[in-house]
């Protein structure tokens, strides 16, 4: 089962729109009213949960390994 985020539609312009969630299976239609009060509402696609990194620096390589290869820092000896 999924969360899906929904916001009713206001029939005017001095209403706000109102949101909830609900839990549905992926394969079932998008909801067209709300559960309780019957408005007219729509599925609202959100970017998810996550970070966006900006800016101008550059990545680099990763340091090298301190590994001894003596197998006791979880290397394997040669």
């Amino acid at each position: 089962m999924a969360t899906y985020i929904y916001e009713t539609i206001p029939s005017s312009n001095n209403e706000s729109p109102e949101r909830f969630e609900i839990q549905q299976s992926m394969n079932d239609s998008p909801l067209t009213e709300h559960p309780e009060s019957g408005v007219p509402v729509k599925r609202v696609i959100t970017g998810g949960y996550g970070f966006n990194v900006t800016g101008s620096e550059k990545s680099a390589p990763a340091p090298p390994s301190s590994c001894c290869n003596q197998g006791g820092c979880g290397c394997s000896p040669n």
